[in-house]
């Protein structure tokens, strides 16, 4: 995997994207494999599932990547924490919607993000059910199974259809995300809540979705996607506004033209 580069657009892949392609496909073919299938589920916490499928296909994502690049940092949701600072560094979710896939529900995905310099470079977010790759690498667009997407058009919030998620520990914190679902409900033409962070991101990025927000992410849930929803011509913030990081744990992306109407609900107190 590491000689080559595949054509992208009408401009050749990088290395390193070009790996992470071939290493979401061999994966996504593990999850499609293992999908309505017998496997051992088991608990992170209350709500919150891993699957023997999670971790075989983090195994071979990781594979891939230290067969090529062993000195880089890999960040992965089901591996211990890494540690060290580098130059490149890989942020993998190797099921994105864990929930769905234990329960037979049809939507998650396999997310890998890359990073150097601190400032993202590449993204994939790759939906193996339906073999739709979305795919982007810094300054040179987004696209979707080699075809270029972009963001709606979508002006308002009351014209837009918008998504969203919970936290897993939302009975017992404050910030449940329950105070803005209530405000935008009043304010959209619909919310959809579909259980994968990264897919959503990417519906955004493809204009299938208007805008996403949620809180109490990890870096790996919303890197790739965040990446592929700027290079559609998107915005993605934190709550806050201004310059995004992908490392902290809320995240609102848009078309645009409603980020601002959405940073209004998502930035007021739970008490307003």
């Amino acid at each position: 995997m590491r000689g080559g580069s595949r054509m992208r657009g009408g401009s050749a892949l990088t290395e390193t994207t070009t790996l992470a392609v071939e290493a979401a496909r061999e994966a996504g073919r593990l999850l499609r494999e293992g999908f309505r299938q017998p496997m051992t589920v088991s608990r992170k916490g209350r709500r919150e599932l891993v699957t023997s499928c999670d971790s075989a296909s983090e195994d071979i994502i990781i594979g891939a990547i230290r067969s090529a690049y062993p000195d880089d940092l890999i960040i992965a949701e089901e591996s211990s924490p890494a540690q060290g600072d580098r130059a490149r560094v890989w942020i993998v979710d190797p099921l994105d919607g864990t929930n769905n896939f234990a329960h037979g529900y049809p939507f998650f995905s396999i997310a890998i993000a890359i990073e150097e310099e601190g400032a993202l470079v590449a993204g994939i977010v790759y939906d193996p059910l339906r073999e739709e790759l979305f795919l982007a690498e810094k300054g040179a667009g987004a696209t979707l199974n080699g075809e270029p997407i972009g963001v709606s058009k979508s002006e308002t919030l009351d014209e837009s259809i918008v998504a969203t998620g919970f936290p897993y520990d939302r009975t017992s914190e404050t910030g449940n995300n329950l105070a803005s679902l209530n405000r935008f409900i009043l304010s959209v033409r619909g919310i959809r809540r579909a259980g994968s962070a990264e897919l959503d991101l990417v519906y955004v990025a493809a204009g299938r979705l208007d805008g996403y927000w949620e809180m109490g992410l990890k870096t790996w849930d919303v890197s790739a996607g965040g990446i592929i929803v700027r290079e559609a011509g998107g915005t993605v913030t934190n709550f806050a506004g201004g310059h995004w990081d992908h490392r902290l744990g809320d995240v609102a992306a848009s078309n645009g033209l409603i980020h601002d109407e959405m940073l209004s609900i998502v930035g007021r107190p739970s008490g307003e």
